[in-house]
């Protein structure tokens, strides 16, 4: 393995937080923060992606990206990488194909928004995604009911941990997924870029 992929080592629960951070934020260290307190995991990393294949406007430059996160960044649990991009994936069903094969051992929790749940079922091998590993499913304001009742929470709708059992979500066999609503950070990268500050 490549001495500059992120270190995991077997046994370990990882939470992969997705996205274009475009620009990062201190929303999305918010929702890293209570990812790793209520599911009970060792570490977050955030895969910086090289583009989202569902938006038609490609992000700022991944090093600039990567730059704005790592400055964003003091939790040592937390970790920016951008291995998508060094791994040459587009979609998130064959970045958690190639980690699976890399990291034998380690459980990985995939972590979205409530938003991306409300459109998960566009995503490419959705169902796949569900039925391989855990996912962790964070509440952002005004997304809750949207989300809710998505295709994609009422086709895995039995396979849903109460919130209660959060912190069995990295150990549970997939499918298996959870509904988290927090304490919110109104911040979007959207509105940050819309208001000229990226």
């Amino acid at each position: 393995m490549r001495s500059d992929y992120p270190l995991a080592l077997p046994g370990m629960s990882i939470g992969l937080f997705g996205g274009s951070f475009d620009p990062p934020h201190a929303g999305h260290l918010h929702v890293s923060r209570e990812a790793l307190k209520r599911f009970g995991l060792d570490r977050v990393w955030w895969l910086v992606s090289p583009g989202n294949p569902l938006k038609p406007r490609g992000p700022a430059p991944l090093e600039r990206r990567m730059a704005a996160a790592r400055a964003l960044v003091q939790d040592p649990r937390i970790t920016v990488t951008d291995v998508e991009a060094q791994l040459g994936t587009r979609y998130t069903a064959e970045t958690l194909s190639r980690l699976m094969a890399l990291y034998p051992g380690v459980r990985f929790v995939w972590l979205m928004g409530a938003d991306n749940l409300a459109q998960f079922h566009r995503w490419q091998q959705w169902q796949w995604i569900l039925r391989s590993v855990p996912v962790g499913v964070l509440a952002r304001p005004g997304q809750r009911i949207s989300a809710r009742m998505s295709p994609a929470a009422r086709a895995f709708a039995r396979h849903r941990l109460p919130a209660a059992q959060a912190r069995l979500l990295a150990g549970s066999e997939p499918p298996a997924w959870c509904f988290l609503n927090l304490p919110m950070v109104d911040l979007s990268s959207s509105a940050i870029r819309d208001r000229g500050e990226w």
